[in-house]
Parts: structure tokens; sequence; C-alpha cells
């Protein structure tokens, strides 16, 4: 079902609880029953499920591009990037960059390992190349370090370093929320000037283009797996 793009493989077992899946026109309720695709139809809430072969891309997001699959405005998106570059999949965005942002993003249409990657449990690291309007102190550094209180809760303990000086700073998120970096700043009474994500786990930007997409596979994608526990 998660390949059939209905939802993540944890969502997907409370479905099949449900009663809402049938195989062969007969209620299954356990998750994990196997089946031979090619003899057997699988149906949710009465729909046929095609299976959908697992595809992962890297994007570097444009600034003004939105990180959704579709803007109630008319915005260009993320997922018109990669229909633009002759993506038939349908895929989405996992996590998010607000649209003043730019850099690295995943797309996908593996639910779990969309879930994985933005789920704080996991841990896993997103690294950013911020430029502020003034330089912050190493006072403000420290407590950006260890936790800021935010409206929505204290933030986790994050790593940041100057880099280059000119208030250019390398910062490490294990967690996403919104706008979530430019909140810290502006609560030391600083502005972001430029944002950049440059490194989600263990993958990098690179020399990837501004607006470019390319297929994770072969090694990157099980590095990628490896460290959410996915397999």
């Amino acid at each position: 079902m998660a390949l059939a793009g209905v939802a993540s493989r944890r969502r997907c077992d409370e479905l099949i609880k449900s009663g809402r899946v049938k195989i062969d026109n007969e209620v299954v309720v356990a998750p994990g029953t196997t089946i031979t695709p090619s003899r057997q139809t699988v149906t949710y809430n009465g729909r046929a499920l095609v299976l959908v072969p697992p595809v992962t891309y890297l994007l570097n997001k444009p600034r003004g591009i939105i990180s959704t699959a579709k803007d109630p405005q008319g915005n260009p998106t993320v997922v018109d990037l990669a229909r633009e570059a002759g993506i038939k999949e349908r895929i989405y965005p996992v996590g998010r960059l607000d649209k003043d942002s730019h850099g690295l993003m995943v797309l996908t249409n593996e639910g779990e390992l969309a879930n994985r990657l933005i789920h704080p449990r996991y841990g896993v690291e997103k690294v950013y190349h911020v430029r502020l309007n003034l330089p912050i102190t190493k006072t403000q550094m420290k407590r950006f370090a260890s936790g800021l209180e935010l409206t929505d809760g204290r933030t986790r303990v994050c790593g940041i370093v100057e880099v280059r000086g000119r208030a250019i700073y390398r910062v490490i998120l294990k967690e996403g929320r919104k706008r979530q970096i430019r909140r810290m700043f502006e609560h030391l009474n600083r502005r972001v000037v430029d944002l950049q994500r440059v490194k989600i786990g263990p993958l990098a930007l690179g020399n990837l283009a501004e607006g470019a997409l390319k297929e994770l596979t072969g090694r990157d994608l099980t590095r990628l797996k490896n460290i959410i526990g996915l397999r």
C-alpha cells in the first residue's frame, strides 16, 4: 500500500486494521499479509491499488518556489519543477523550505522514507548556511545552540558555527519547525538575509544546479535509508 502511494507504512497498518482494505474482495485486517501482485487485487475504500516503483529525487530548490505539492494561490511549486523536468511519477516533497529560502530538498513517493526523514525521533541532521544582517555575539551563539523558547516551545539543542565572518553561519538542526531558523534569529534580534540548506543526513547539495533534480539511486540511497533504519 505504501508503494501505491496510499500513506506511510505505519499509517497503512492502521488502515488495514480498520477494515478498509480488501484482497480479492475479502476484507483483510492483518498488517503484513503477503500477496502475489500479478494474481491478486488489493483495494482501499473500493479503489484498486496499482503498485508504483519507489523513486526518490534530490532538488536544488530556487527562491520563490513553494515547497508543497500544490499552492492555493497558484504559485509555482517544487512538484511543478518535477513535472517540467519530465518526471512522471507522483512524488511529493519531504519537509519544507520556505518561499524565500533555497537549497536541498528530497522528493519521493516512499511514504515511510518521507516519514522517517522528517520525524525528530530519527534525528536526521539538516545543515544550513545562513547570512544575517548583523553578526551575533559568542554568548548569543551559545544561547542559540542550547535552545531558545519560541511561541511553539523550546527548540532542541543544535549546532552553530561562524564561517568566513561577515555574519555567515553554519547551522545544524535535528528538527524542522515552520520557519524555525528565521524565528530563532529573530529571537536574538537578527534578520536572516539568506538561507540555504546544503545537506540532509549523508546527502550534500554539491554542484546540483539551481532548479535541477537528480534521481537518488545506488549507494547514496542505501546510505540514506541506513541512517533511518529503513531496508
